[in-house]
Protein backbone atom coordinates (compact mmCIF):
# COMPACT_ATOMS: atom_id res chain seq x y z
CA UNK A 1 0.00 0.00 0.00
CA UNK A 2 1.45 3.20 -0.76
CA UNK A 3 2.60 5.72 1.70
CA UNK A 4 -0.42 7.71 1.76
CA UNK A 5 -2.84 5.40 0.95
CA UNK A 6 -5.49 5.07 3.54
CA UNK A 7 -7.53 2.03 5.10
CA UNK A 8 -11.00 1.68 7.20
CA UNK A 9 -9.38 0.28 9.82
CA UNK A 10 -5.60 -0.08 11.57
CA UNK A 11 -5.47 -2.28 14.21
CA UNK A 12 -2.54 -1.73 16.80
CA UNK A 13 -1.48 -5.13 18.43
CA UNK A 14 -1.39 -9.16 17.26
CA UNK A 15 -2.11 -11.24 20.52
CA UNK A 16 -5.62 -12.96 20.60
CA UNK A 17 -7.64 -9.56 20.86
CA UNK A 18 -6.09 -7.87 18.39
CA UNK A 19 -6.37 -11.14 15.77
CA UNK A 20 -9.75 -11.86 16.80
CA UNK A 21 -10.72 -8.12 16.17
CA UNK A 22 -9.10 -8.61 12.39
CA UNK A 23 -10.91 -11.88 11.74
CA UNK A 24 -14.56 -9.73 11.93
CA UNK A 25 -13.30 -6.83 10.49
CA UNK A 26 -12.04 -8.87 7.66
CA UNK A 27 -15.25 -10.41 7.30
CA UNK A 28 -17.42 -7.45 7.43
CA UNK A 29 -15.52 -6.31 4.42
CA UNK A 30 -13.64 -3.90 6.07
CA UNK A 31 -10.08 -2.86 4.54
CA UNK A 32 -7.98 -3.61 7.41
CA UNK A 33 -4.38 -2.89 8.40
CA UNK A 34 -2.97 -5.25 11.62
CA UNK A 35 0.91 -4.17 13.29
CA UNK A 36 2.56 -6.15 15.61
CA UNK A 37 4.56 -9.68 16.16
CA UNK A 38 1.78 -12.17 16.83
CA UNK A 39 1.71 -13.51 20.26
CA UNK A 40 4.93 -11.89 21.42
CA UNK A 41 3.75 -11.03 25.06
CA UNK A 42 2.75 -14.48 25.48
CA UNK A 43 5.92 -15.87 24.46
CA UNK A 44 8.50 -13.45 25.54
CA UNK A 45 6.87 -12.20 28.49
CA UNK A 46 5.41 -15.29 30.44
CA UNK A 47 8.19 -17.31 32.05
CA UNK A 48 8.58 -21.20 29.96
CA UNK A 49 6.55 -23.88 31.55
CA UNK A 50 3.77 -21.96 32.99
CA UNK A 51 0.15 -23.22 31.44
CA UNK A 52 -3.05 -21.07 31.24
CA UNK A 53 -5.35 -21.11 34.00
CA UNK A 54 -8.20 -20.78 32.04
CA UNK A 55 -10.14 -23.96 30.88
CA UNK A 56 -10.21 -25.21 27.44
CA UNK A 57 -13.22 -23.88 26.71
CA UNK A 58 -12.71 -20.89 27.58
CA UNK A 59 -8.99 -20.70 25.74
CA UNK A 60 -10.50 -20.09 22.10
CA UNK A 61 -9.46 -17.07 20.16
CA UNK A 62 -12.69 -15.96 18.73
CA UNK A 63 -13.70 -15.38 14.84
CA UNK A 64 -17.06 -15.03 13.14
CA UNK A 65 -17.36 -18.99 11.73
CA UNK A 66 -16.15 -20.66 14.78
CA UNK A 67 -13.78 -22.40 12.48
CA UNK A 68 -10.35 -21.63 14.65
CA UNK A 69 -10.77 -23.21 17.66
CA UNK A 70 -8.31 -24.96 19.91
CA UNK A 71 -10.04 -27.85 18.36
CA UNK A 72 -9.38 -27.05 14.92
CA UNK A 73 -5.85 -26.38 15.69
CA UNK A 74 -5.36 -29.69 17.53
CA UNK A 75 -7.18 -31.52 14.18
CA UNK A 76 -5.55 -29.16 11.49
CA UNK A 77 -1.68 -29.82 13.03
CA UNK A 78 -1.58 -33.51 14.40
CA UNK A 79 -0.44 -31.03 17.57
CA UNK A 80 -1.50 -32.61 21.15
CA UNK A 81 -2.87 -30.21 23.42
CA UNK A 82 -3.59 -31.20 26.84
CA UNK A 83 -5.28 -29.63 29.52
CA UNK A 84 -4.21 -27.34 31.36
CA UNK A 85 -3.00 -25.82 28.53
CA UNK A 86 0.70 -25.39 28.27
CA UNK A 87 2.02 -21.70 27.25
CA UNK A 88 4.07 -22.57 24.60
CA UNK A 89 0.79 -24.64 22.94
CA UNK A 90 -1.09 -21.17 23.43
CA UNK A 91 1.33 -19.82 21.04
CA UNK A 92 1.81 -21.73 18.76
CA UNK A 93 -2.16 -22.00 18.73
CA UNK A 94 -2.43 -17.91 18.20
CA UNK A 95 0.29 -17.79 15.46
CA UNK A 96 -1.84 -20.43 13.35
CA UNK A 97 -4.92 -18.43 13.71
CA UNK A 98 -2.79 -15.67 12.74
CA UNK A 99 -2.07 -17.42 9.59
CA UNK A 100 -5.74 -18.40 8.87
CA UNK A 101 -6.79 -15.06 9.61
CA UNK A 102 -4.17 -12.42 8.63
CA UNK A 103 -0.94 -14.03 6.88
CA UNK A 104 -0.43 -10.49 5.72
CA UNK A 105 0.34 -9.04 9.15
CA UNK A 106 2.78 -5.86 9.09
CA UNK A 107 5.44 -6.88 12.01
CA UNK A 108 6.64 -3.24 12.12
CA UNK A 109 5.83 -0.99 15.42
CA UNK A 110 3.25 2.40 15.25
CA UNK A 111 5.15 5.35 16.62
CA UNK A 112 2.57 7.66 16.61
CA UNK A 113 -0.85 7.91 15.78
CA UNK A 114 -2.65 11.56 15.59
CA UNK A 115 -5.99 13.06 14.43
CA UNK A 116 -6.47 13.70 10.81
CA UNK A 117 -9.26 15.50 8.48
CA UNK A 118 -10.73 11.90 8.12
CA UNK A 119 -9.34 9.89 11.16
CA UNK A 120 -6.59 9.23 12.44
CA UNK A 121 -2.87 9.82 10.41
CA UNK A 122 -0.21 6.51 11.64
CA UNK A 123 3.32 6.79 11.56
CA UNK A 124 5.22 3.65 11.37
CA UNK A 125 8.79 3.37 13.00
CA UNK A 126 10.23 2.95 9.09
CA UNK A 127 8.85 6.39 8.71
CA UNK A 128 6.10 5.04 6.19
CA UNK A 129 2.89 6.90 6.88
CA UNK A 130 -0.54 6.41 6.31
CA UNK A 131 -4.58 7.53 7.37
CA UNK A 132 -7.24 5.38 9.02
CA UNK A 133 -10.80 5.59 9.23
CA UNK A 134 -10.80 4.23 13.10
CA UNK A 135 -7.92 2.86 14.92
CA UNK A 136 -8.40 -0.30 17.24
CA UNK A 137 -5.90 -0.61 20.24
CA UNK A 138 -5.35 -3.95 21.52
CA UNK A 139 -1.67 -3.14 22.13
CA UNK A 140 -1.65 -5.75 25.05
CA UNK A 141 -0.65 -5.22 29.14
CA UNK A 142 3.33 -4.74 28.84
CA UNK A 143 3.02 -1.54 29.21
CA UNK A 144 1.71 -1.77 32.17
CA UNK A 145 3.51 -3.79 34.68
CA UNK A 146 3.05 -2.64 38.55
CA UNK A 147 6.42 -2.25 40.74
CA UNK A 148 4.95 -1.79 44.66
CA UNK A 149 6.25 1.71 45.37
CA UNK A 150 8.70 0.14 48.31
CA UNK A 151 10.77 -1.26 45.31
CA UNK A 152 11.06 1.86 43.67
CA UNK A 153 14.83 2.27 44.35
CA UNK A 154 15.50 -1.80 44.33
CA UNK A 155 17.88 -2.11 41.07
CA UNK A 156 16.51 -4.45 38.59
CA UNK A 157 19.02 -7.08 39.35
CA UNK A 158 17.81 -7.60 43.20
CA UNK A 159 13.85 -7.00 41.77
CA UNK A 160 11.85 -7.49 38.85
CA UNK A 161 8.11 -7.82 37.89
CA UNK A 162 7.40 -11.34 37.04
CA UNK A 163 6.82 -10.51 33.64
CA UNK A 164 10.34 -9.36 32.97
CA UNK A 165 11.43 -13.51 33.00
CA UNK A 166 11.36 -15.96 30.33
CA UNK A 167 13.64 -18.67 32.23
CA UNK A 168 13.69 -18.39 35.98
CA UNK A 169 16.53 -21.30 35.82
CA UNK A 170 18.81 -18.63 35.96
CA UNK A 171 17.72 -18.08 40.03
CA UNK A 172 18.71 -21.62 40.70
CA UNK A 173 20.56 -22.11 43.93
CA UNK A 174 19.46 -18.32 44.93
CA UNK A 175 17.28 -17.45 47.93
CA UNK A 176 14.25 -15.92 46.50
CA UNK A 177 10.98 -14.22 47.49
CA UNK A 178 7.89 -14.20 45.53
CA UNK A 179 5.65 -11.12 46.27
CA UNK A 180 1.76 -11.94 45.17
CA UNK A 181 -0.71 -14.62 45.77
CA UNK A 182 -2.41 -14.74 42.46
CA UNK A 183 -1.58 -17.28 39.44
CA UNK A 184 1.71 -15.57 37.92
CA UNK A 185 2.89 -15.33 41.61
CA UNK A 186 1.97 -19.28 42.47
CA UNK A 187 3.40 -20.70 39.44
CA UNK A 188 6.09 -18.54 39.25
CA UNK A 189 7.10 -20.23 42.78
CA UNK A 190 6.51 -23.89 41.62
CA UNK A 191 8.66 -23.29 38.59
CA UNK A 192 11.55 -21.74 40.85
CA UNK A 193 11.60 -24.53 43.39
CA UNK A 194 11.47 -26.67 40.68
CA UNK A 195 14.43 -25.03 38.87
CA UNK A 196 16.24 -25.70 42.56
CA UNK A 197 15.60 -22.34 43.69
CA UNK A 198 15.08 -21.56 47.51
CA UNK A 199 11.47 -19.89 47.61
CA UNK A 200 9.12 -18.28 49.90
CA UNK A 201 5.74 -16.78 48.79
CA UNK A 202 4.48 -13.84 50.42
CA UNK A 203 1.07 -12.75 50.74
CA UNK A 204 -0.55 -9.62 51.70
CA UNK A 205 -4.10 -11.41 51.71
CA UNK A 206 -4.72 -13.71 55.06
CA UNK A 207 -6.12 -16.67 53.26
CA UNK A 208 -4.67 -18.00 49.75
CA UNK A 209 -7.84 -18.33 47.06
CA UNK A 210 -7.78 -20.99 44.57
CA UNK A 211 -9.66 -21.58 41.70
CA UNK A 212 -11.33 -25.35 40.44
CA UNK A 213 -11.28 -26.88 43.69
CA UNK A 214 -14.77 -28.59 43.22
CA UNK A 215 -14.67 -29.60 40.02
CA UNK A 216 -17.97 -31.18 40.39
CA UNK A 217 -19.99 -28.14 40.40
CA UNK A 218 -19.75 -27.90 36.55
CA UNK A 219 -21.37 -31.33 35.61
CA UNK A 220 -24.93 -30.90 36.95
CA UNK A 221 -26.36 -30.50 33.75
CA UNK A 222 -28.84 -27.46 33.74
CA UNK A 223 -27.71 -26.47 37.29
CA UNK A 224 -24.49 -26.24 36.41
CA UNK A 225 -25.49 -24.16 33.32
CA UNK A 226 -27.58 -21.48 35.49
CA UNK A 227 -24.37 -21.15 37.81
CA UNK A 228 -21.63 -20.95 35.01
CA UNK A 229 -20.92 -19.36 32.05
CA UNK A 230 -18.68 -20.46 29.48
CA UNK A 231 -16.44 -17.72 29.61
CA UNK A 232 -14.92 -19.34 32.88
CA UNK A 233 -14.76 -15.74 34.74
CA UNK A 234 -15.97 -15.55 38.28
CA UNK A 235 -17.44 -17.97 41.12
CA UNK A 236 -20.87 -19.30 40.47
CA UNK A 237 -23.98 -17.34 39.60
CA UNK A 238 -21.30 -14.26 39.65
CA UNK A 239 -19.83 -15.74 36.30
CA UNK A 240 -23.26 -15.59 34.04
CA UNK A 241 -23.43 -11.54 35.30
CA UNK A 242 -19.35 -11.13 33.95
CA UNK A 243 -20.64 -13.04 30.94
CA UNK A 244 -22.84 -10.34 29.40
CA UNK A 245 -20.24 -7.07 29.51
CA UNK A 246 -23.49 -4.78 28.47
CA UNK A 247 -25.63 -5.80 31.12
CA UNK A 248 -22.45 -5.31 33.43
CA UNK A 249 -21.72 -1.97 31.85
CA UNK A 250 -25.68 -0.86 33.42
CA UNK A 251 -24.48 -1.59 37.08
CA UNK A 252 -23.89 1.05 39.40
CA UNK A 253 -20.86 1.91 39.44
CA UNK A 254 -19.91 0.37 42.86
CA UNK A 255 -21.66 -2.72 42.36
CA UNK A 256 -19.68 -3.08 39.51
CA UNK A 257 -16.05 -2.57 41.40
CA UNK A 258 -17.10 -5.17 43.63
CA UNK A 259 -18.28 -7.99 41.48
CA UNK A 260 -15.21 -7.38 38.77
CA UNK A 261 -13.28 -7.48 42.01
CA UNK A 262 -14.99 -10.85 43.41
CA UNK A 263 -14.49 -12.09 39.52
CA UNK A 264 -10.75 -11.58 39.21
CA UNK A 265 -9.39 -11.37 42.87
CA UNK A 266 -5.60 -12.88 43.38
CA UNK A 267 -6.37 -16.62 42.87
CA UNK A 268 -4.26 -19.94 42.08
CA UNK A 269 -5.56 -22.75 40.08
CA UNK A 270 -6.07 -25.88 42.51
CA UNK A 271 -3.45 -27.95 40.10
CA UNK A 272 -1.19 -25.81 41.61
CA UNK A 273 -1.21 -27.08 45.26
CA UNK A 274 0.72 -30.30 44.73
CA UNK A 275 3.68 -28.10 43.68
CA UNK A 276 3.75 -25.91 46.06
CA UNK A 277 3.74 -28.49 48.87
CA UNK A 278 7.21 -27.98 49.99
CA UNK A 279 7.28 -23.94 49.39
CA UNK A 280 6.81 -21.95 52.16
CA UNK A 281 3.56 -19.63 51.68
CA UNK A 282 3.65 -16.47 54.25
CA UNK A 283 -0.29 -15.03 54.36
CA UNK A 284 -1.39 -12.12 55.58
CA UNK A 285 2.05 -10.06 55.89
CA UNK A 286 3.21 -7.29 53.24
CA UNK A 287 6.67 -5.77 52.70
CA UNK A 288 7.35 -2.29 54.13
CA UNK A 289 10.76 -1.67 52.63
CA UNK A 290 13.01 -2.79 50.69
CA UNK A 291 16.87 -1.79 50.77
CA UNK A 292 19.86 -3.45 49.31
CA UNK A 293 22.16 -5.07 51.57
CA UNK A 294 25.77 -5.45 49.67
CA UNK A 295 25.44 -7.50 46.51
CA UNK A 296 21.82 -8.50 48.49
CA UNK A 297 18.14 -7.38 49.09
CA UNK A 298 16.83 -6.89 52.71
CA UNK A 299 13.23 -6.91 52.77
CA UNK A 300 11.11 -5.32 56.13
CA UNK A 301 7.51 -6.73 56.47
CA UNK A 302 4.93 -5.48 58.93
CA UNK A 303 5.47 -8.11 61.14
CA UNK A 304 8.67 -7.16 62.11
CA UNK A 305 10.66 -9.50 60.58
CA UNK A 306 13.16 -9.75 57.79
CA UNK A 307 14.31 -11.03 54.54
CA UNK A 308 18.01 -11.13 53.52
CA UNK A 309 17.49 -12.46 49.49
CA UNK A 310 19.16 -12.57 46.67
CA UNK A 311 16.19 -11.37 44.34
CA UNK A 312 12.58 -10.94 44.66
CA UNK A 313 10.17 -11.25 41.68
CA UNK A 314 7.43 -8.88 41.69
CA UNK A 315 4.03 -10.94 40.59
CA UNK A 316 2.12 -7.60 41.31
CA UNK A 317 -0.01 -7.67 38.27
CA UNK A 318 -1.04 -4.62 35.91
CA UNK A 319 -2.17 -1.50 36.38
CA UNK A 320 -3.88 0.42 33.20
CA UNK A 321 -2.67 3.94 32.31
CA UNK A 322 -3.36 4.66 29.12
CA UNK A 323 -0.60 7.62 29.18
CA UNK A 324 2.11 4.94 28.77
CA UNK A 325 0.59 4.41 25.15
CA UNK A 326 3.83 6.35 24.06
CA UNK A 327 2.39 6.18 20.17
CA UNK A 328 -0.74 8.44 21.54
CA UNK A 329 0.93 11.97 21.64
CA UNK A 330 -0.01 14.69 24.44
CA UNK A 331 -2.92 16.63 22.44
CA UNK A 332 -4.80 13.32 21.94
CA UNK A 333 -4.21 12.29 25.44
CA UNK A 334 -5.68 15.71 27.12
CA UNK A 335 -8.69 14.45 24.64
CA UNK A 336 -9.08 10.62 26.01
CA UNK A 337 -11.67 10.49 29.27
CA UNK A 338 -10.13 8.38 31.71
CA UNK A 339 -10.79 6.81 35.12
CA UNK A 340 -7.95 5.62 37.04
CA UNK A 341 -5.93 4.83 34.24
CA UNK A 342 -8.80 3.53 32.44
CA UNK A 343 -10.25 4.98 29.05
CA UNK A 344 -14.00 5.53 29.22
CA UNK A 345 -15.42 3.51 26.21
CA UNK A 346 -18.90 3.46 25.07
CA UNK A 347 -20.91 1.00 22.96
CA UNK A 348 -18.21 -0.55 19.75
CA UNK A 349 -15.66 0.11 23.03
CA UNK A 350 -15.55 3.59 21.08
CA UNK A 351 -13.69 6.16 23.41
CA UNK A 352 -14.61 9.91 23.90
CA UNK A 353 -12.24 10.42 20.80
CA UNK A 354 -14.54 9.03 17.65
CA UNK A 355 -12.96 6.20 15.92
CA UNK A 356 -10.73 5.24 18.25
CA UNK A 357 -11.23 2.14 20.09
CA UNK A 358 -9.89 0.11 22.87
CA UNK A 359 -9.86 -3.62 23.57
CA UNK A 360 -8.73 -6.31 25.83
CA UNK A 361 -7.86 -5.15 29.67
CA UNK A 362 -8.04 -1.39 29.10
CA UNK A 363 -12.00 -2.22 27.88
CA UNK A 364 -12.32 -3.66 31.70
CA UNK A 365 -13.04 -0.49 33.45
CA UNK A 366 -16.33 0.05 31.14
CA UNK A 367 -17.75 -3.28 30.32
CA UNK A 368 -16.10 -5.50 33.15
CA UNK A 369 -13.36 -8.44 34.09
CA UNK A 370 -14.28 -10.54 31.40
CA UNK A 371 -12.21 -7.88 28.77
CA UNK A 372 -8.77 -9.40 30.68
CA UNK A 373 -9.46 -12.92 29.61
CA UNK A 374 -9.15 -14.28 25.99
CA UNK A 375 -12.46 -15.31 26.22
CA UNK A 376 -13.99 -11.80 26.22
CA UNK A 377 -12.60 -11.89 22.43
CA UNK A 378 -16.19 -12.82 20.84
CA UNK A 379 -17.65 -10.07 22.86
CA UNK A 380 -15.31 -7.34 21.93
CA UNK A 381 -14.81 -8.44 18.22
CA UNK A 382 -18.39 -8.84 17.84
CA UNK A 383 -19.45 -5.13 19.84
CA UNK A 384 -16.48 -3.04 17.68
CA UNK A 385 -17.72 -4.59 14.13
CA UNK A 386 -21.37 -4.28 14.91
CA UNK A 387 -20.80 -0.36 15.81
CA UNK A 388 -18.59 0.07 13.17
CA UNK A 389 -21.07 -1.27 10.75
CA UNK A 390 -24.09 0.57 12.24
CA UNK A 391 -21.95 3.97 12.10
CA UNK A 392 -21.01 3.28 8.05
CA UNK A 393 -24.74 2.70 7.14
CA UNK A 394 -25.79 5.50 9.01
CA UNK A 395 -23.34 8.23 7.17
CA UNK A 396 -23.69 6.55 3.79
Amino acid sequence: MPANASCDVAVIGAGPYGLSATAYLKDAALETRVFGTPMTFWENRMPAGMFLRSNWGASHIADPSRKLTLDAYRLSTGNHLSAPIPLEKFVEYGRWYQRQVVPEVEKRSVTSVDAAAHGFRLTLADGETFTSCRVIIAAGIDRFLWRPVEFNAVPPELASHSSEHRDLSRFSRQRIVVIGGGQSALESAALLHEAGADVEVIVRQKTLNWVGLNPWLHHLGPISRLLYSTRDVGPAGLSRLVSMPRLFQTLPRKLRNKAAYRAIRPAGSGWLRPRLSEVPITVGRKVISANTSGSRLRLALDDGTERLIDHAILATGFRVDTSRYEFLPQRLQTQLQTVDGYPVLRHGLESSIPGLHFLGKPAAWSFGPLLCFVSGTEFAAKELVRSIVSQNGRRR
